[in-house]
């Protein structure tokens, strides 16, 4: 059991850029310079992610668009409006600058590869999973400065306001995507033979944003105002969080859907990407705010990975005893 649910290599990785970042924080020239080498190595993430996502894949799914409708509506509508009521929750119970947090975590695009690979686990319908699972980030660009913008203060600010801020976004992760996704006819052989490359880039963009956001935090103060209890208070404030989505997406998708589609729903309207949370976190908002905001993702994003890990097999389980039901029956 302890097996099972102790912190996996990537986990280790992000409380090692957070110790390093505390002891160690990269300030003046070298934290310019972590800079530049974060922005390259996120425009050539979306780069892969869009030369790895294939014309059929998208085709193939998009019929299901009242599914896709019902996780874009848990993703930008239900999260949010959540979002909001814990923003409203007393000081006492949780910090201000973490209820930023949340709300940022709350109007986030829904991941891609955990959420397809956790359909897939489960026995969902993958094709619509990855359409959308991309579909989500792809409006995610549009979506999270905006809804950032009316929701937290701040937002924007490092980009002059909500307009720029949606620009460069779109500049940083959206326009990367579209290019890598055109090219594919010259680099898909390359991209598909050498998917271990495209989750090493992807673990490393994250983890040079997190090294050099909470490097900034730090100077400014960070564990001067965040304590043992505030952590507690992340980490039980983000499991009812999800815990609440994961029984309406599960209660909608029994109501609406068929099972392949319910898992779907299930998976990709219940999740935030921290892939593309990090990145947007540094487009949109002040170098010194980013490590305050990004805690809270960082802690739900290990909460709905060991979470959504259970709920897969459960369902995999549930979907082996239903066709053995059928065979019997048949039989």
């Amino acid at each position: 059991m302890l097996k099972k649910i102790r912190p996996d290599t990537f986990t280790l990785l992000l409380l090692a850029c957070v110790g390093l970042a505390t002891f160690l924080p990269c300030q003046g020239t070298v934290a310019t310079g972590f800079s530049w080498a974060t922005k390259a190595a996120i425009t050539l993430l979306f780069f892969m992610h869009g030369a790895k996502l294939t014309r059929e894949a998208v085709l193939g799914g998009l019929g299901a668009w009242r599914l896709h409708l019902a996780v874009g509506a848990s993703t930008f509508i239900l999260f949010p409006l959540l979002g909001l009521g814990i923003a409203a929750l007393p000081d006492s119970l949780l910090d201000n600058d973490l209820k930023g947090g949340f709300l940022f975590l709350s109007v986030l695009p829904s991941t891609v590869q955990s959420s397809i690979a956790f359909t897939s686990i489960a026995g969902g319908n993958i094709a619509a999973a990855v359409c959308s699972a991309s579909l989500s980030n792809i409006a995610g660009v549009f979506l999270t400065p905006l809804l950032a913008g009316l929701m937290i203060p701040g937002a924007g600010e490092a980009h002059g306001g909500t307009l720029d801020a949606i620009g460069s976004v779109a500049t940083t992760l959206l326009l990367p995507f579209a290019v890598g996704h055109f090219s594919r006819p010259l680099t898909g052989t390359f991209v598909d033979r050498h998917k271990s490359l495209l989750g090493r880039l992807d673990r490393g963009s994250i983890l040079l944003v997190v090294y050099t956001a909470f490097s900034a935090a730090v100077v400014e103060g960070l564990w001067s105002r965040i304590s043992i209890a505030d952590l507690v208070a992340i980490f039980i404030t983000g499991s009812l969080l999800l815990l609440v989505v994961l029984g309406v997406t599960r209660w909608a998708g029994r109501l609406w859907f068929a099972r392949e589609d319910e898992i779907v729903l299930v998976f990709c309207g219940s999740k935030k990407s921290l892939a593309s949370g990090v990145p947007m976190a540094a487009a949109l908002f002040p170098a010194a705010q980013v490590g305050f905001l990004i805690l809270p993702l960082m802690i739900f994003h290990q909460i709905q990975l060991i979470l959504c890990a259970f709920i897969a097999r459960s369902y995999a389980q549930e979907g082996a005893a239903l066709r053995a039901s059928a065979a019997e029956g048949a039989a």
